[in-house]
């Protein structure tokens, strides 16, 4: 009988806690430590790093991840894959050979970044625009990869393996086809395995992360949340679990909750690997923070690949004034009405507004949930996305003059104008994908 491989996730998002991941990589008797950490507009925010500095794009933690980590993955025979490249993983893989670390090698997942391929035709959103209708500075576009890309970089033995757009499941799924041989057609076993990418991908949300809910989910000692770890078997079924001196849980109901996250359509789950069919899993609660999952299938892979398409958004503006005591809402929703009316008449603005009652309405601007008028605080914030730092400035100073000229017991005013971006899908042909692997010794 062969073991089952074990996969631990050490980062969920480009942001993630590093502790969680240390402990995984030096307590969790691990196979291979998984980081995912690009998103839509993590990747569309390193396209414009790289823009004003070449040199940059890749994820900030890269070398505080790698420092903490590599040598512990790296005594105990652990691979690391990583999307950290973002929009530059040739340059990660440079920067991460240059820490120094003995032993250690890296190979470079290439080919994601198809900016090349798109022009001022290419469809946008399923069709419903054009790269031209957008009308704003193309940053960069990048294609999901799929498995097959990184399976070269892992048969090249690097220690660490990096790429920028890797699909999140895929890198999932690339370890365990590179451990039990399955075949690309296999559809049962890519819709096992993408399963584990999915349940991974997030990081803590499966350990209890995300899931807490104060009196109707507890979760215990969450500020210590383990990361997860995966236990996987050669015919594809899984055990979810974490370490067993870490906080949070592994249930039945934190598993549910992650497998149906971000999934339009249990039975049809779309991947650069398969179409994936969850709509059959069984989970079975083991006790002990241990769940098994096994029944995911599949079927033929789609066609194209979804590629990123990453813009320049301009410039975000939000200016806030807090207001409290009696009278508190009406009169923030009052101020509210000063700045749109003297930005809208006085200066001209034609951009679209968010007027925001921060614990009114900021989530669900429809609705005020009757909140009292009386005796409470509440913070307006006023909103604008512009193309220039002018306007976006002029929005900040009628929203801090509201001080004066405003309702009465207006106080506390921040704001700030920062670099945005938009982004929007489109789809190639995976022909038009080539890729490639560099390797660092």
């Amino acid at each position: 009988m062969t073991a089952p491989m074990r996969i631990g996730c050490g980062a969920g998002f480009s942001s993630d806690r590093l502790d969680g991941a240390v402990d995984l990589a030096r307590d969790g008797a691990l196979d291979a430590l998984v980081f995912e950490c690009v998103g839509e507009r993590t990747l569309a925010f390193g396209h414009r790093d790289r823009r004003a500095d070449p040199s940059k794009g890749y994820n900030p933690q890269l070398e505080a991840r790698l420092r903490a980590v590599w040598p512990l993955t790296l005594a105990g025979g652990c691979t690391i894959v990583t999307n950290m490249g973002v929009a530059n993983p040739l340059r990660a893989a440079e920067v991460a050979m240059a820490l120094g670390i003995e032993g250690a090698s890296v190979a470079a997942v290439l080919g994601d970044d198809v900016t090349d391929s798109i022009g001022p035709d290419t469809l946008l959103d399923g069709g419903a625009m054009t790269v031209a209708d957008v009308d704003r500075t193309l940053l960069g576009a990048n294609a999901y990869l799929g498995s097959d890309a990184l399976l070269p970089a892992l048969e090249s033995g690097a220690s660490l393996v990096i790429g920028g757009r890797l699909a999140d499941p895929s890198m999932f799924l690339s370890l365990l086809r590179h451990r039990y041989g399955w075949e690309a057609d296999d559809w049962s076993l890519m819709g096992a395995g993408t399963l584990v990418g999915h349940l991974m991908e997030c990081g803590t949300q499966i350990t209890g992360g995300y899931f807490a809910d104060p009196g109707h989910k507890e979760v215990p000692n969450l500020a210590h949340v383990g990361y997860p770890i995966a236990e996987v078997d050669a015919d594809g079924a899984v055990t979810i679990t974490k370490l067993p001196e870490a906080g949070g849980m592994v249930t039945a109901a934190t598993v549910k909750e992650q497998l149906i996250y971000e999934v339009h359509d249990p039975s049809a789950y779309l991947t650069p690997d398969v179409t994936a069919d969850f709509s059959q899993v069984n989970i079975d609660d083991r006790g002990g923070d241990r769940v098994l999952l096994s029944g995911a299938g599949g079927r033929q892979r789609p066609d194209t690949l979804k590629v990123t398409v990453a813009f320049d958004g301009g410039w975000l503006a939000e200016g806030e004034v807090s207001y409290a005591g009696r009278g508190a809402v009406d009169r923030a929703r009052l101020a509210g009405d000063i700045a749109e009316e003297r930005l809208r008449k006085v200066h001209g603005f034609t951009e679209d507004l968010r007027i925001d009652l921060i614990g009114v309405n900021s989530l669900h601007r429809h609705q005020d949930y009757g909140a009292p008028a009386a005796e409470t605080d509440v913070r307006l914030r006023v909103a604008g996305r512009f193309r220039d730092r002018e306007r976006a400035d002029l929005l900040l100073w009628e929203v801090e003059s509201l001080l004066c000229c405003g309702p009465a017991g207006g106080g506390g005013y921040r704001g700030r104008a920062t670099p945005s971006v938009v982004t929007h899908d489109a789809y190639l042909p995976r022909g038009d994908v080539p890729t490639s692997v560099e390797v660092f010794r």
